[in-house]
């Protein structure tokens, strides 16, 4: 391609010229063939989807879903290479409409001389609709290829008449025999031996980008002064820095979805691990104290009632005490809330009733649950054959058995069906017993009614 060529980015060239001295290490070593690529064998391995694309040289609109790190840019990248197609990357956190623009008009003249060009948007999530729908036309007339890549799921954050006209590839975090191969090329490459400790703790560092890896050899290798790169180099690099975790995305929701659910199914060490895990990533411990109250009344609810008290106690008790001592009285309400008996009882009774009153018309308070605090309203009929429940005694206490406290104009409905799960259990016979008694009570009023008690 020649610099008089219309569709030429010196911009784009200037970012990603690999003999740059002063572009990055990762950027340095790309991977500029398939067999040098590392990772995403279901993807790129003989016969896999992407590869078999990439070899049969065809290029068409696709989104690539995965963690940072994983190959995207590359990937994208190779196809462009394969295909023979002018490559145009855009930053979707750098760039707006006019650079959208910019890239269609060289992609238009390109097309006008018979060339191919596939536009590159990285973090295509933060482009917002508008962003989205300006090359949405320019991709169904074929006079660009779209490949967009993103940490977030393309279902929640790509337009779905984008989305439906690109192929999903979805990447995975690179395995721990990935990252050894890649570091093992580094050493190769840079000429530095690293020690077996040193290793070790980059590809745990790593966490399965190879982005991060590559920088914290960098960052090491300058910090042993050609020496060979030890633990020393290596903690100097990494910094303080927490493992991946996005605080917004798709792996913060992913891990709160685990740890609810690990709670929900009674099995606290896993609670524990998931708890620890977002922990580790940087998650605000309040958020998880806010989360732990949640579960206690949607997954325990009255099966056990202390729930929510000790988790309300354990987010003041981080309140009080701060990080890290009070991280150990919300892991003390993450075991208990996984170790006691479950109700979802009360959520979806709540559920139920919400969706009740929203499909229902606002009905009359009955005139017997009315307060009369003045003559007028008493004079009125308010509270009129009120039967105060502290009055009456039966067999299972204070209890007003047969009075009705819907509307009058609404069925009694049952919206709390409790479970038979701790102290639930007592509160669904004790309930089930009133609603015999109840049912005793009506018969007899009937039987006055008709004039036959």
């Amino acid at each position: 391609m020649s610099k008089g060529d219309p569709s030429h980015n010196p911009l784009e060239q200037t970012l990603f010229d690999q003999s740059s001295e002063f572009a990055p290490l990762a950027e340095t070593l790309r991977p500029q063939s398939i067999e040098s690529f590392v990772g995403q064998a279901h993807l790129m391995g003989p016969g896999k989807p992407l590869r078999s694309l990439i070899e049969q040289r065809e290029a068409t609109s696709m989104i690539l879903w995965g963690p940072p790190g994983t190959g995207k840019t590359t990937l994208a990248r190779l196809i462009a290479s394969h295909a023979k197609a002018e490559f145009i990357a855009l930053s979707a956190v750098l760039s707006g409409v006019k650079d959208v623009r910019e890239a269609v008009a060289q992609a238009e003249a390109r097309k006008s001389m018979g060339g191919r060009t596939i536009l590159f948007v990285d973090e295509v999530h933060r482009f917002n609709k508008a962003q989205q729908d300006a090359f949405l036309p320019h991709v169904e007339n074929g006079t660009l290829i779209f490949i967009g890549a993103t940490t977030e799921n393309p279902s929640f954050e790509v337009n779905q008449a984008l989305l439906s006209r690109a192929r999903v590839f979805v990447l995975k975090s690179l395995s721990k025999s990935d990252l050894e191969q890649i570091l093992t090329r580094l050493q190769m490459e840079q000429g530095v031996s690293i020690t077996e400790l040193a290793t070790s703790m980059m590809l745990e560092i790593a966490d399965g980008d190879a982005r991060r890896l590559i920088n914290t050899f960098e960052l090491a290798k300058q910090f042993c002064e050609g020496r060979e790169i030890d633990d020393v180099a290596v903690g100097n690099a990494a910094g303080s820095g927490h493992r991946r975790f996005d605080k917004g995305g798709d792996k913060f929701y992913e891990q709160i979805s685990a740890l609810h659910k690990s709670v929900r199914g009674s099995d606290p060490d896993a609670a524990l691990y998931w708890f620890c895990r977002m922990l580790d990533g940087g998650v605000d411990p309040r958020y998880l104290g806010r989360r732990l109250i949640r579960m206690a009344s949607e997954e325990i609810g009255n099966a056990d009632p202390r729930a929510l008290t000790l988790a309300l106690n354990a987010i003041e008790a981080y309140e009080r005490l701060g990080s890290p001592e009070g991280e150990l009285a919300l892991a003390q309400a993450t075991l208990y809330l996984a170790s006691v008996p479950k109700s979802d009882a009360a959520y979806r009774a709540f559920g139920q009733a919400t969706s009740f009153v929203q499909d229902n018309p606002s009905s009359e308070v009955p005139m017997h649950l009315r307060n009369a605090p003045t003559s007028l309203m008493k004079g009125m009929g308010y509270g009129e054959d009120y039967r105060h429940a502290h009055n009456e005694e039966t067999a299972e206490g204070a209890y007003a058995a047969g009075v009705k406290y819907f509307p009058d104009d609404i069925d009694e409905t049952q919206f709390y069906v409790p479970m038979s799960q701790g102290l639930e259990d007592k509160i669904k016979s004790r309930l089930a017993r009133l609603k015999a008694l109840n049912k005793e009570a009506k018969v007899a009023i009937g039987k006055e009614e008709r004039g036959q008690g």
